[in-house]
Order: structure tokens, then C-alpha cells, then sequence
């Protein structure tokens, strides 16, 4: 694991290449700059983004645990990028810009709050760790994409401010109907999309009646992380996946994309012709703890100088793509837009469906919560004799 962990350590901030005079577009989680005229615009955009990474002498995890994620965390940080993403557009926008040395908005700082290395913040390399044990994962053991993704959304239940609605759409489907039902749980969707529930139902762990939530909430659309794990390839992506994988990236919904090579996860947060550009977790920095106004210095997760870039063929194809979908008809929009990449050239990276098809028998069923990338996952969908289970990702 020494290897995963030397690059910004090992290289210094100014030997990171900057970005080529290319005249093809650069994509940014749904936004499009020129890398010739724009790139103190680009930087500033990337540099709004949070940064995770390693970071050492925090609380042990767990009371006795690591007080490191050095070598081992690189997807725990990864997984809290994409979810800091959409903390940011849920709660500030996408267009909000970080600026350094200055007082930051309240929002902001409970954003980054959450993501504290200490055990009670909601989505700190604490709670990651010891959720993933839940997930057959032990405390200092490597995760692949799925596990994140299921852990992230296990954790957002307890997140009462963001009230997030969590989705991983499994066994490459992403089923309409359960996730406007997750989405809008007041709602009787067995007696009409408008109906609603009579009965009591489990919102983000709290059971709530209908006749508990204010006229103007039960129209509401609880904001949707949406995390897709996929397998683009067996060893290496499938070249047909690559354009539509690309056009993840030009979607205003984009969260970006949590994969990277064996054994060393990236963020990443959109492209430029054939290179991916990514965020990387693997620099080891100091914990931090805030001052006693909760403010705190936050240099250290922005990544201000330009960053990485790698060939879209060095992807591992094990990766979990994300999706925020502030209302209802972002939804509705980013699934028009999936139909339409879907009938252009390539291939589909999953299936957008109405409702679930009664002949897929899904990995809840089966209890296959490892990741795709596990060599005993794998022997378990080859080694299946059943012809009506459909492996739909290779």
C-alpha cells in the first residue's frame, strides 16, 4: 500500500502538470469551461470542491483503533467527496465558490462539520469505519465503490439538517418507482401518484404521518443522492462505456464519479478530451479541530493548484457514479437525459426503468453486498446456474 500513498507527498504542489492549450471543452460536474480562456475559472471551480484526504492523530476509531487512515482510506475519502458535493448543492448551489482567508457562511461550516475526523460528526472517518463493519468490512480494511455508497447511505438517515434521500440503485437499474417512493414517502403510490398515505411511514429513520407534515412539506421532494455502482469491463473498461461515461460528467446532476485504479481510489470530477480530472485523497495531513466559534482553518481541504488528469482507459471498471437531484423535476429531467445518451452511440452503463421487473432477482435478495471488484463476488455470478439471473454490467 506504500505506493498508493505517494503523490502529492512524494511529488510537491508544483510539479502537478498544469492543464493542456487544448481547444476541447473541459467538463466540471455539469459545467463547461475553455482550457484556454478560462482557466483561473476552472481552478477556482475545482478549488471549491472538498478535498479529503488521509489525514493522521485524530481520535482512535472506535476508542482503540487506528488514529490514521493512511493506506487504507483512500475510497472512505472519496465516498465523503461525493457526499460533501452534494451537501454543497444541497445547502449552498452548485455555482458557490470558496474563497480562502475569509469568514466562511454557517452553512458551509456545518457542511465541513460533518466530515471532522472525530467520532460524532455524521459522516467522519469514524462513523465510515464502523458502519463498514455492518458491511463485512473491518476497521482498516480497503473498500471498493459499492461499500462506500452503502455505507454513505446508511449514514444519511441520521443526518436530520440535510434530509437527504439516498438511493443505490443496484444491479445496474435504476428503478423510477422506487426512488420518487423514497423521494416523496407521503405519498400513496399504490392508489395514485397524488394520493396520500393514510398510514404511518419511516422517513429517514423517524416514523412521521402524513397528517404530521406541514401542507407546503408534503409537496416537497426530499433532495436525492443517487449512487450507482457499476462494472464498465471485466480487468479493464470497456471501450463502448467510455462515451457514455463522459456524458455523466456534462450533466447538471453530476456528483462526479468514485473509482480509480486497484487498491487506490479517486474522485472523480469530470474530463478533458480523453483524460478524466480527479481529486486525490492519498496526501496525509494533520486532523483538525475547530475553534471554539466552530470556525476553523479549512486551506487543507481545497486542493489549490491544478488537478490530476489520467487516461479514461487506466480506469478500473469497478466505479459507482453519482447523481443530486434538487426536485422533482431535476429528476425527471436527468432521467430524460439518460434516455437520450442511452440511445446514442455506446453502451449503456445501466438500465432506466419504470418499475422493478419482476424476473431480476436483486443483490438485496441474494444478500451480495461486497463489491463488484471482490474475486469471490465475481466467482459467485459466473458460478450461477440460473438462467433467468441476469448479470447486466458485462
Amino acid at each position: 500500500m506504500d505506493a498508493a500513498t505517494l503523490t502529492y507527498d512524494s511529488l510537491r504542489f508544483g510539479e502537478i502538470e498544469d492543464f493542456p492549450e487544448t481547444s476541447e471543452p473541459v467538463w466540471i460536474l455539469g459545467q463547461q469551461f475553455s482550457a484556454l480562456t478560462e482557466k483561473d475559472e476552472i481552478l477556482a471551480d475545482v478549488t471549491s470542491r472538498l478535498w479529503l484526504t488521509y489525514r493522521k492523530n485524530f481520535q482512535p476509531i472506535g476508542g482503540t483503533g487506528p488514529t490514521s487512515d493512511t493506506g487504507w482510506g483512500c475510497m472512505l475519502r472519496c465516498g465523503q467527496m461525493i457526499l460533501g458535493q452534494a451537501l454543497i448543492c444541497r445547502h449552498l448551489g452548485r455555482d458557490w465558490r470558496w474563497s480562502p482567508g475569509q469568514r466562511q457562511r454557517a452553512e458551509y461550516i456545518s457542511i465541513l462539520n460533518a466530515f471532522i475526523d472525530k467520532k460524532d460528526s455524521y459522516y467522519s472517518i469514524h462513523q465510515i469505519a464502523q458502519m463498514g463493519v455492518g458491511e463485512g468490512k473491518s476497521i482498516g480494511q480497503w473498500y471498493g465503490p459499492n461499500t462506500v455508497a452503502q455505507v454513505l447511505k446508511k449514514l444519511a438517515v441520521f443526518d436530520s439538517w440535510s434530509r437527504l434521500a439516498v438511493h443505490v440503485a443496484m444491479d445496474n437499474t435504476v428503478v423510477i418507482e422506487e426512488i420518487k417512493r423514497l423521494c416523496m414517502p407521503w405519498l400513496d403510490f399504490d392508489r395514485g401518484a397524488c394520493a396520500v398515505s393514510e398510514e404511518p411511514r419511516e422517513m429517514n429513520g423517524d416514523l412521521e404521518g402524513a397528517c404530521a407534515l406541514a401542507e407546503e412539506e408534503t409537496a416537497l421532494w426530499k433532495p436525492l443522492v443517487l449512487l450507482i455502482p457499476l462494472r464498465l469491463g471485466l480487468s479493464d473498461i470497456n471501450e463502448a462505456y467510455i462515451e457514455p461515461l463522459k456524458q455523466c460528467f456534462m450533466m447538471p446532476q453530476s456528483l462526479g464519479v468514485i473509482g480509480g485504479k486497484p487498491n487506490s481510489a479517486h474522485y472523480f470530477i469530470g474530463f478533458v478530451g480523453d483524460e478524466l480530472i480527479y481529486l486525490d485523497p492519498h496526501t496525509t495531513q494533520p486532523a483538525v479541530d475547530p475553534n471554539e466559534d466552530g470556525q476553523f482553518p479549512d486551506d487543507s481541504y481545497h486542493c489549490q493548484h491544478p488537478p490530476c488528469r489520467m487516461h479514461i482507459c487506466e480506469l478500473d471498471p469497478s466505479i459507482a457514479a453519482g447523481f443530486f437531484c434538487q426536485t422533482e423535476d431535476d429528476f425527471d429531467d436527468w432521467c430524460a437525459q439518460i434516455r437520450k445518451v442511452s440511445s446514442c452511440r455506446g453502451l449503456p452503463m445501466f438500465e432506466l426503468v419504470d418499475s422493478q421487473p419482476s424476473h431480476l432477482i436483486t443483490a438485496d435478495v441474494l444478500n451480495l453486498t461486497p463489491d463488484f471488484s471482490d474475486s469471490d463476488r465475481l466467482e459467485r455470478f459466473f458460478d450461477s446456474e440460473d438462467e433467468e439471473f441476469e448479470i447486466l454490467s458485462l
